[in-house]
């Protein structure tokens, strides 16, 4: 199945597929000619745990999480870690040290790299007891948490990343899923902290800007030309969309 997506400069769609039947890898589609191609499938000769959320930098790299949450297939990677695929197709597994890795943004200004740690500590949820719970990624059985939060990165010119720190820790609640960017640089967090689940809006040093409470998210972004304003949410079994006085950052246009 594929999970995030982006659009590059050229307006073609890169997809995450996940696992559990989705392929394990990420594709470019030409949106022009429906197309698809594959530009990443394996890392040192073994398939990848299960792309989930991608980034994509103005010099054309693509940048993507590889965590596992659920799925039948092997766990063929020694870490659920980041990746980027330079334009030449070389892939370099660029961040081993970000818990379980979900939702990625680049700031506007090329030097940060924002990551989100969901771990929730299953690699197969869909196996587990549900019991009573209704939330879909929710089980009767106890689970050990790990590490919740919204991290920052140096990213270097060269498309290497250095931790900096943590922006916001979550523990013991559930992190974020997807995140973005607006032009200012502000970061919009898909939060699915049962107590407080909705969009948070952050400031590049991690302090909290805004709230909108919604149903709990797994993913947001801002449209594009005249919906540049418009901010889009997956939560729960929807789709929602809200008009902001902040216009969301796009890679500029080739």
């Amino acid at each position: 199945m594929s999970n995030g997506f982006k659009f590059d400069a050229a307006g073609n769609m890169v997809v995450a597929e996940g696992a559990d039947y989705g392929g394990r890898r990420v594709t470019r589609t030409d949106m022009k000619t429906g197309k698809s191609f594959i530009i990443a499938a394996m890392f040192e000769g073994r398939p990848f745990n299960a792309p989930n959320d991608i980034t994509i930098d103005e010099k054309g790299r693509i940048y993507f999480s590889d965590p596992r949450y659920l799925g039948w297939e092997t766990i063929d990677q020694p870490v659920m870690g980041v990746y980027r695929v330079d334009t030449d197709g070389t892939i370099s597994r660029i961040i081993t040290d970000g818990g379980k890795p979900n939702g990625v943004a680049i700031s506007p200004d090329q030097k940060t790299f924002y990551l989100v740690s969901n771990d929730n500590g299953a690699t197969g949820f869909e196996r587990l007891a549900k019991g009573g719970a209704t939330q879909a990624d929710k089980v009767s059985t106890p689970l050990r948490k790990g590490h919740m939060a919204l991290m920052a990165y140096d990213l270097a010119a060269d498309g290497t990343a250095k931790f900096r720190k943590v922006l916001k820790d979550y523990s013991p609640e559930d992190g974020p899923d997807g995140c973005v960017c607006d032009k200012d640089g502000n970061i919009y967090a898909a939060v699915r902290a049962e107590s407080r689940p909705g969009i948070c809006v952050y400031s590049p040093e991690g302090k909290e800007l805004a709230y909108i409470k919604t149903e709990v998210p797994t993913n947001v972004g801002f449209g594009r030309g005249k919906e540049s304003k418009t901010l889009y949410i997956t939560a729960g079994k929807g789709l929602y969309r809200i008009q902001l006085n902040r216009e969301g950052y796009q890679l500029p246009a080739k």
